[in-house]
């Protein structure tokens, strides 16, 4: 099993200032690089992790969203 969040948000309720979850881009991105068949598109799961920390004004905390988003 697998845990991750979109651009890295989440945190935890009990653990202040917790910064979030590894990012799912990020995940994903080593998985097809490792040859593991994830059924996700990466190019539209950045674009969604582009939008939402805009949409909230949080840093997107995932490399590879943010490395996609720049080209």
């Amino acid at each position: 099993m697998v845990d991750s969040s979109v651009a890295g948000l989440g945190g935890c309720p009990y653990a202040k200032g917790a910064s979030g979850n590894v990012a799912s881009e990020d995940v994903v991105y080593l998985l097809n690089g490792l040859g593991i068949e994830t059924g996700i598109d990466l190019d539209a799961l950045a674009d969604t992790g582009t939008w939402i920390t805009q949409s909230i004004g949080r840093p997107n905390r995932s490399k590879v969203g943010v490395a996609l988003a720049a080209r």
